[in-house]
């Protein structure tokens, strides 16, 4: 008997990450929380938080808020505290000599604030009086500029005492941050003079602004409580407002944000709701595994929406937190999570693809929110990202009339020619584009050079893509001559492929060839000319990725059996972890590759992956580093690592499943449907995808490839 969960619709509880107990400086990425205004960190100890980012106001990573009990710093009792992350909050407990503490930590609602709640319980015998003491400090910031760098800007604050608070300031009066307590206490400036300048590496650290002290009376078996809240504005008044609104109820603000974040989840699925300009299908299955991956990559993609004030966009979606690189969207990561963004949220997607249109894509890697201008070098992959975006956009919202809209001056469809012609002037001798050195490419795979696999075989999907849309607006010669373009070009692609080994060669300006063993080949090449490859070498490619690449419950980017899998140790493309996108799209080329089962098989393993919140910015895989409950483990920030707690991509797995299982493929200007390639029935024959959006149409789409006119309500 077929039985479905009562509801396909996921609250806090049931995206919770699974509670992780580490000691300090343990190998576990600090977690990160939002409320769409901004982003904290929230580190190992009992209370501190780090990169407290409320843009424009930003604080770089500085840490704040280190808990002392009893005179002593919590992390140096040496017992382990537990972390329990949840969308809306993380909760953070430890066990010391006599006492239990526990915290809750959130993004306060509506707010540009932090609170913490903090419990204190006598486990003994006697009655104490506990004094709890936070270390405070910051370095807030107002920069008019972009955020160009991966650490947000910061600077040296002044603190003065205010009641049960301190008050930090920047030098110009711009930016501001108070924090304190909900309680009596007792608050003292540090005393020790600001450093004249930067430490040197190795010397020194946080700068302490100082300190606020709580004392606890608690009965044996009693508890007690108290508030922290740091608020940040950039005028002292604002920055007061803030605070005095959240330390009014700290309890209630951590309630409000357990509310807040259902209505988001509940909101993300429900069409005609008041927080998204589109919404997603709901997935009804009975395999819990498939539930558990399409789910983690819509959390993954809404965690980053920004709708901050003074956002130049209005809405944006941020690529990476609580870490690195705020206020920044990459045009590679968010058109990774393309179909997503088509269906969850259309009006955003169409003000950002605008954006990009007008700019010179050929500078940078993506745009500010705070200024709307570019941010950092050129990245290869940009002519394919941003035809993939246009793309989806366009067949999921029926919105043609993006077409012949004039971003930048020009129509959109003069932009696609171009994109889909830019490898022209990458050439050399040969038919293939040279996309340059590391840097432009997988930045940490130094043989992943100059003319590869991946994005000339996505320049051939982009002429043929472009094609279609120019024959959607009846422009037949114009599609025919680069339909015949890429039909001539597939070749020169296809004979980088190195016989009988399933990967692919990386040409070298000097014509040597160099065999590169990595997953970005197998996932674009896979996802984009699958069927222009002869069968044996489709199966070679399957049979690499299962032998070289695909672990039990992730990945790896780069087979440990490459040379270059002794240049670096970044495990977002190197041999040891993948970036969260690299599964998704190479289950993904599975399916196109002719081999569903194998990653259908996968499934099981790689969801439990989908145990530390959103995902990762990339996680190890098992032999490189222990599992956390069984799950790939996500890799910290610190060097030489540097990869961040949460990344964007994750709407890749919506993609997985939309795409690549139930077989969606709609195509530009047309109102037909093909589901023909769906492969969902080998796992669930009874799988539906419900109110799914297709332009002004709500359908439901069933494992068997039928697709009815929906009953949810559209209103």
């Amino acid at each position: 008997m077929r039985t479905v969960p009562l509801s396909a619709v996921p609250t806090v509880g049931d995206l919770a990450a699974d509670p992780v107990t580490h000691h300090y400086d343990d190998m576990i990425a600090p977690s990160g929380l939002t409320n769409f205004l901004g982003t904290a960190r929230v580190d190992h100890d009992l209370t501190a938080i780090s990169a407290v980012t409320f843009p424009p106001v930003s604080q770089g990573l500085a840490r704040t808020a280190a808990c002392f009990v009893d005179g002593r710093l919590v992390e140096s009792y040496g017992a382990p505290i537990t972390h329990e992350w949840r969308p809306d909050r993380v909760r953070r407990s430890v066990s010391l000599p006599g006492l239990d503490l526990v915290t809750d930590t959130v993004c306060a609602p509506g707010e540009t604030g932090v609170a913490i709640d903090v419990s204190v319980t006598n486990t003994g015998d006697t009655a104490r009086t506990v004094p709890v003491t936070l270390s405070l400090t910051a370095s807030a910031t107002r920069s008019a500029e972009a955020w160009l760098d991966a650490e947000s800007p910061s600077e040296t604050n002044t603190a003065a005492i205010g009641p049960s608070r301190l008050v930090f300031a920047n030098a110009s009066g711009t930016a501001w941050s108070v924090q304190g307590v909900d309680a009596d206490a007792v608050v003292r400036l540090s005393g020790i003079a600001p450093a004249a300048s930067e430490h040197e590496v190795g010397i020194g650290g946080i700068e302490r602004g100082g300190e606020v002290t709580v004392r606890l009376d608690v009965a044996p078996g009693g508890t007690a409580r108290f508030g922290y809240v740091h608020a940040v504005g950039a005028t002292q008044d604002a920055a007061a407002a803030v605070f005095d609104r959240i330390a009014a109820d700290v309890p209630g603000t951590v309630e409000a944000a357990e509310s807040f974040w259902d209505r988001q989840l509940d909101a993300a699925f429900r069409p005609g709701n008041g927080e998204f300009s589109g919404h997603l299908p709901t997935l009804e299955t009975t395999s819990e595994p498939l539930r558990r991956l399409y789910w983690w990559g819509v959390l993954g993609t809404i965690w980053f929406r920004r709708d901050f004030a003074g956002n130049v966009l209005g809405r944006s979606y941020d690529t990476l937190m609580p870490n690195y690189w705020a206020t920044t969207t990459f045009i590679w990561d968010y058109s990774l999570s393309s179909i997503t963004h088509a269906l969850l949220d259309p009006d955003e997607m169409k003000t950002q693809l605008r954006h990009w249109i007008a700019s010179d894509i050929h500078t940078h890697f993506g745009t500010s929110s705070v200024t709307g201008g570019p941010v950092g070098r050129w990245y290869s992959v940009n002519d394919y990202a941003m035809t993939r975006l246009v793309n989806d956009y366009l067949r999921f919202t029926g919105d043609t009339g993006l077409i012949e809209e004039t971003p930048g001056g020009r129509p959109v469809h003069e932009h696609l020619r171009e994109w889909a012609h830019a490898w022209h002037k990458l050439r050399g001798a040969s038919p293939l584009a040279d996309y340059g050195e590391i840097d432009n490419l997988l930045e940490c795979v130094s043989s992943y050079t100059h003319e590869v696999a991946s994005l000339n075989a996505a320049n051939v999907w982009n002429l043929r893509t472009v094609a279609a849309i120019l024959a959607s607006r009846g422009d037949e010669d114009g599609a025919a001559a680069l339909t015949a373009e890429a039909d001539e070009l597939v070749g020169a692609v296809t004979d980088l492929y190195v016989p009988g080994s399933g990967h692919f060669a990386a040409r070298q300006p000097d014509g040597t060839r160099v065999p590169v063993r990595h997953t970005y080949d197998f996932a674009v090449v896979g996802t984009t000319i699958a069927a222009d490859l002869p069968e044996h070498v489709r199966g070679e490619m399957v049979e690499f990725y299962r032998r070289e690449l695909q672990t039990e419950v992730w990945m790896r980017s780069l087979s440990p059996w490459d040379p270059d899998a002794s240049f670096s140790v970044r495990p977002d493309h190197q041999w040891n972890g993948a970036y969260p996108a690299w599964p998704a799209d190479a289950a993904r080329s599975l399916v196109a590759l002719g081999a569903p089962s194998v990653a259908i098989d996968w499934l099981p393993g790689l969801a439990r992956s989908a145990n530390q919140g959103p995902p990762g910015q990339a996680h190890f895989t098992e032999e490189a580093m222990p599992t956390v409950n069984g799950g790939a483990r996500k890799a910290p920030p610190q060097m030489p690592y540097i990869n961040d707690w949460a990344c964007s991509s994750a709407g890749a797995y919506v993609a997985l499943v939309i795409e690549s299982f139930f077989g969606v493929d709609p195509q530009v200007g047309s109102d037909r449907l093909d589901t023909s390639k769906a492969c969902i029935a080998d796992l669930d024959p009874g799988a539906v995808l419900r109110g799914l959006r297709l332009g002004d149409r709500l359908v439901d789409v069933h494992a068997d490839g039928t697709v009815v006119d929906s009953a949810v309500d559209a209103s």
